[in-house]
């Protein structure tokens, strides 16, 4: 199995060095990610500036390619000009925060997925729910590579990723997988005015999340209770009922 490998926390972060490190035992991996944080800039393409690919390397071995871009930018380039062969599979992760809900609008872990799924290639987004980076990664790894050995006995149609989210609990105490429907969320954001030394002010983002509905057959339900929740995503944008109110017009 050919499989491309990216994320939206960078080329060195932890977590796509332990999904790499799992994935590397069902296939041949191909590395192209951002060379620095991306994080929350969705499906954004890079289209005013060139975009850059050099060879990263860790622990003395090449590891893959570092991107000044986008997430998508990623999956685009790396498809179109990096891979001497189309991957049967692109994983983007494992990404350091949950992406559930309301989340996969901003996420460039689930943009990178989505960019691959509207290219013809099956597509799996990894999150654990963590902003550490001392988070243990394993159990994601794990579950991570499961899903990607029974890709195709899911039989998923043209235009449908899934969206994996795994709890921040030791591997041992993952109780199993549920497939989820995403839960009803929001965020109640703020702006924190903040001064720099020359005391010019500058904003800082500083949000709550909520869950409105959130019940063990949800994203942020299951992952609450301890399940890694796979969720079908898609992406039919046009409201049809209302279309068809108005053609009646």
């Amino acid at each position: 199995m050919k499989i491309l490998v990216t994320n939206d926390d960078g080329i060195d972060s932890p977590g796509i060095h332990a999904l790499v490190h799992a994935l590397r035992t069902i296939g041949h991996v191909t590395v192209v990610a951002p060379d620095r944080q991306q994080s929350a800039v969705g499906h954004a393409l890079t289209v005013s500036s060139p975009l850059r690919a050099i060879p990263f390397h860790r622990d003395g071995e090449m590891f893959g390619y570092a991107i000044n871009g986008t997430p998508a930018d990623c999956v685009k380039l790396g498809i179109s000009s990096l891979l001497t062969a189309k991957p049967d599979l692109v994983v983007s992760g494992i990404n350091h925060g949950a992406n559930t809900s309301i989340n996969i609008l901003y996420s460039g872990t689930v943009s990178a997925a989505t960019e691959a799924m509207m290219m013809g290639i099956p597509a799996i987004a990894v999150s654990l729910t963590s902003f550490s980076y001392d988070a243990d990664m394993s159990g994601a790894a794990d579950y991570a590579t499961r899903i990607a050995q029974q890709m195709t006995s899911y039989n998923l149609p043209k235009g449908t990723l899934l969206n994996v989210n795994v709890p921040a609990i030791p591997a041992g105490l993952l109780k199993g997988m549920r497939f989820t429907q995403l839960s009803k969320s929001m965020w109640e954001d703020k702006y924190e005015k903040r001064y720099d030394p020359m005391e010019r002010e500058y904003y800082w983002i500083r949000g709550t999340y909520h869950t409105i509905e959130a019940d063990g057959n949800t994203d942020d339900g299951a992952v609450a209770e301890g399940y890694v929740s796979v969720t079908p995503i898609h992406y039919q944008l046009t409201d049809i009922h209302t279309l068809q109110s108005l053609r009646a017009l």
